[in-house]
């Protein structure tokens, strides 16, 4: 078990190694780090070494010039510059959270960006400000859509901040796919076997086996197949990549520059990086927020006494992540053997020690 604490200051040495700034070493480890505290371990550390491979091929600026390109009193489009997507995405929320306080709402769509981790994460920033905060990137190409054997799509996760008055905050931070390709690598690690409807083989048949990605198959959208609503899972993954894409001028679709090391990367890019999309809604723009944040408590409260199935509880979006926050502050971060020794070895390149 090792401390968030100790996590978090390897992961800063690791990007001030790569040549980033004390200020943005700090501020991407947090990110980083924010999967592994909320249960997300597989946008956590275990993605350490695939940044500094993408640094590595040049394919990361460790001094990016976050700046706006185009803007208007409630919009930006942001050029990312090559940056750590764990530092250009808290840089464009907080345009986002500027333009709400401003005139209302603010949103901000990224362009020549990589990837930004969770996607709570960002729009979990708005919550103190009392504003309702939107998160969503297009990704790596790996998702079929719906009938497709080509791989056109990532698994473009959509995130939603609420405030409460005393209840805690409503987040959702789900992919648009079935399953996202960092659970597949965490089941490639243990040994085991996905459940059908995660994945495709190259013909088209579901399959069990989580290696089929390196093998031609492709991740299917949420829902699994159209009897089981595909279709709306390829919509949403559709609605993200043009929203943080198309709208932005980031790459899209097929031409997404891959995260995973075996995908090429396009050699006729249709844009600049990958995308973003961050919005930030101050409620006060709607309705006063103390009104508001007290008919939320009442509508937590009250779906989460929702008479539930023998064994279970209903949940509220952002419990299960809350809980496994508090526990591992507590309790420390459990590795996987492979990742400790990923991180291991990362640390002997770098001379940097995982305590």
């Amino acid at each position: 078990m090792y401390s968030y604490e100790s996590l978090k200051e390897f992961t800063e040495k690791i990007f001030v190694k790569m040549g980033c700034s004390a200020a943005e070493a700090k501020s991407g480890a947090e990110v980083l780090l924010s999967a592994d505290l909320r249960g997300v371990d597989s946008h956590g550390v275990a993605r350490l070494s695939g940044y500094v491979r993408l640094w590595e091929s040049k394919r990361i600026n460790a001094t990016p010039n976050v700046h706006i390109v185009h803007q208007t009193p409630s919009t930006a489009v942001v050029d990312g510059d090559a940056g750590l997507g764990l530092v250009v995405a808290p840089q464009a929320m907080k345009i986002a959270i500027e333009k709400a306080k401003n005139v209302g709402t603010g949103w901000v769509s990224v362009k020549n960006s990589n990837h930004y981790g969770i996607a709570g994460y960002h729009a979990m920033m708005a919550l103190e400000h009392d504003m309702i905060g939107i998160s969503m990137t297009n990704a790596s190409p790996l998702v079929a859509p719906t009938f497709s054997l080509d791989r056109m799509l990532g698994t473009n996760p959509i995130a939603v901040a609420i405030p409460a008055h005393k209840e805690p905050p409503f987040v959702a931070d789900f992919a648009t796919t079935t399953a996202a390709n960092g659970k597949l690598e965490i089941l490639q690690r243990k040994g085991t076997e996905a459940p059908m409807g995660w994945i495709q083989d190259k013909n088209g048949a579901q399959t069990p086996n989580p290696h089929e990605l390196k093998e031609g198959g492709a991740l299917l959208p949420l829902g699994g197949d159209r009897d089981h609503g595909s279709h709306k899972g390829y919509c949403l993954g559709a609605i993200v990549d043009i929203f943080s894409a198309v709208l932005s001028g980031a790459n899209y679709g097929p031409w997404v520059p891959p995260f995973v090391s075996f995908l090429p990367v396009s050699d006729n890019p249709v844009g600049q990086g990958i995308g973003h999309f961050f919005g930030a809604m101050r409620i006060d723009a709607f309705r006063p927020a103390n009104e508001f944040k007290h008919h939320i408590d009442n509508w937590i409260s009250t779906f989460r006494n929702a008479k539930a199935i023998d064994g279970h509880h209903v949940q509220i979006p952002g419990d299960y992540e809350r809980i496994e926050s508090i526990n591992r502050l507590k309790n420390g971060i459990y590795l996987l053997p492979p990742v400790e020794k990923d991180l291991i070895e990362l640390g002997q390149k770098f001379d940097v020690k995982l305590n």
